[in-house]
């Protein structure tokens, strides 16, 4: 496929936050942009304001005329979330198309371009938001395919003039494995989509092929401790080549000093909250001065991030209440975020909400969410958010509830959920998950201020 003949692009899955960044990086270039969703969200709305023509029913009808017949200048684009049985998938194979994944397109892109891939079962959204925060920010300039909605450009594409593409390297499906980085920063790799790897094993593997991809010449970025062997080392614990230290909160903002070999930036303010957001920082400060940032224009950079949608994300902050949205779905992502909160609001009582997300994630880890959500004074649990997944016999929310220790906790439906935040008015409040639980952050807003 040669991206410089593509003048047609049909998306399925088009609201995915991966799939909806290239369908913008695409419309940016003045294709045809089409797609398919299952259900309308903020994010189509948006792409459809933008000029983007989508449906929402899977019905290959429905595709426009300018798609219909097989043409070297139609490129089709599908997530593996995306159901076999879809008509439209179906619809586009039975003509003959080659159907490409979202992780192969990236490659494309971002082939010839020195990249820098963000990879990690936790942390890397944030972390190549804030690598490419600090590019614009500094002038160094990049183009990036971001995981999440930059706060600070209200978008999840960015559009440079150099020739640096930041991309957030998704571990699922393998997909990771098409980007071949200059730079490659690993934040983590926990147990995770052991419905794809089988095991923890597999899955190591598979980061650790990552990790062998990256170009002669280039660099490994990894926090201390992970089962890789070569590359920088990061931390906020122990020591590692690039450190944190002095972190400390101050009128409610992190502040720390960044070390690595002789170089010292001191009092770096963080222009978002969390612990696990300072050692994100560090990793992302190596990548800057890598590129002859200076610690001057870094330092900056990172005192103006504003963070992404829906990681450690402000919804309320008021003297009388504090509520919080996060994205996190994995136990350790819930003890960063908890953990953070605790540090910021230690005399606070924490009601925590999470949507458990995947029938197969809840079964693996229930032991492990049990432990973290134990942390909260008190918890609400929904429903497990299925996705692409069926349901499985006996794989139920209750299958944490039980597990856990606190007294204080609970499953309510949603609307039971908003009912009791504008009763109780919780003076701290968390709302955590990957699933739809973002369509309960203006109720929920809303009972917490009486309107």
């Amino acid at each position: 496929m040669e991206l410089s003949n593509v003048q047609r692009v049909y998306l399925i899955g088009i609201g995915g936050i991966g799939m909806s960044g290239l369908a913008r990086y695409f419309a940016h270039l003045g294709c045809i942009v089409c797609g398919y969703d299952k259900t309308p969200t903020d994010l189509t709305d948006e792409l459809r304001n933008e000029g983007l023509q989508i449906v929402f029913e899977d019905n290959g009808e429905l595709v426009p005329k300018s798609f219909r017949d097989l043409d070297d200048s139609t490129l089709i684009i599908y997530t593996p979330a995306i159901p076999k049985d879809s008509e439209i998938l179906n619809f586009f194979q039975r003509k003959g198309f080659v159907m490409w994944k979202r992780s192969q397109v990236l490659g494309l892109i971002s082939k010839g371009k020195f990249t820098i891939g963000v990879a990690g079962t936790h942390g890397k959204t944030t972390t190549s938001c804030m690598v490419a925060h600090i590019l614009k920010d500094s002038g160094k300039d990049c183009s990036a395919f971001l995981g999440g909605i930059a706060s600070n450009y209200q978008t999840n594409v960015l559009f440079g003039h150099s020739d640096i593409v930041v991309v957030e390297a998704d571990e699922y499906d393998r997909s990771f494995l098409t980007l071949h980085p200059d730079i490659a920063i690993i934040t983590s790799m926990d147990a995770d989509h052991l419905d794809i790897y089988g095991d923890h094993e597999q899955l190591t593997q598979s980061f650790k092929l990552y990790a062998s991809q990256i170009k002669p010449g280039g660099t490994l970025i990894h926090r201390k401790g992970l089962p890789l062997d070569n590359g920088f080392t990061y931390s906020i614990t122990e020591p590692a080549d690039a450190i944190a230290e002095n972190i400390r909160v101050e009128n409610g903002d992190f502040y720390f000093d960044f070390k690595s070999g002789g170089l010292t930036i001191s009092n770096i303010k963080l222009g978002i909250a969390g612990l696990h957001n300072i050692e994100n920082s560090v990793a992302a400060i190596k990548v800057a001065l890598l590129l002859n940032i200076s610690g001057g224009a870094i330092k900056s950079a990172l005192g103006s991030f504003k963070g992404v949608k829906r990681r450690f994300e402000y919804i309320v902050k008021t003297p009388d209440h504090i509520y919080i949205d996060d994205y996190a779905h994995h136990p350790e992502e819930l003890r960063a975020a908890i953990t953070s909160l605790k540090k910021l609001y230690p005399n606070k009582k924490l009601t925590t909400i999470f949507q458990p997300h995947l029938f197969t994630r809840t079964r693996d880890f229930a032991d492990g969410f049990a432990e973290v959500l134990d942390m909260s004074d008190e918890l609400i649990l929904l429903d497990i958010y299925p996705a692409r997944e069926l349901p499985i016999e006996g794989v139920t929310s209750a299958m944490i509830l039980e597990r856990m220790h606190l007294a204080n906790r609970q499953i309510l439906d949603r609307q039971e959920t908003i009912n009791k935040v504008r009763s109780e008015k919780p003076e701290l409040l968390l709302t955590v998950g990957a699933g739809d639980i973002d369509q309960l952050v203006q109720p929920l807003k809303s009972a917490l201020e009486n309107v």
